[in-house]
């Protein structure tokens, strides 16, 4: 399970560190696409070809639904993590994040959040545990 909270910055190039305690379970390949909220959502491929089929699965007919498929594959791209365990994250990713510097890294389960280090912390501190806990019986915990 992908787990916990990394710090880490971007080289020249747009090269990210993987954590070390991450590498195994996202894989020495993955998939690495726009986020929601502002990140980028990293898959390993065993976890993306479960997100594709649901993404397979949704209504050509339905709007809504097109434009999620759009928004995740368009910019969809498999990454390779190098022998120095750092990954290039394309141009238009970097941009869509608003990566430039400093990063974090998070796991989520299934896959992995890459924030803009201050566009984390302003949703981390949006969170609230009493509004989550309230919320806990409406999605089934």
């Amino acid at each position: 399970m992908l787990m916990g909270e990394y710090s880490h910055s971007l080289d020249v190039k747009g090269r990210l560190i993987m954590p070390a305690k991450l590498r195994q379970d996202i894989g020495d390949k993955f998939i690495l696409t726009k986020g929601l909220d502002g990140c980028l959502f990293a898959f390993s491929q065993t976890e993306w070809l479960n997100f594709e089929e649901k993404l397979k699965s949704l209504p050509l007919s339905d709007k809504n639904a097109r434009n999620f498929v759009r928004f995740f594959l368009s910019g969809a791209t498999e990454c390779e993590i190098d022998k120095q365990g750092r990954f290039l994250i394309p141009n238009n990713l970097r941009e869509a994040a608003k990566l430039e510097k400093d990063a974090i890294i998070i796991g989520v389960g299934t896959r992995l959040e890459i924030w803009n280090k201050e566009t984390w912390e302003r949703c981390d501190e949006e969170i609230s545990a009493d509004e989550i806990a309230e919320n806990m019986a409406n999605l089934g915990i």
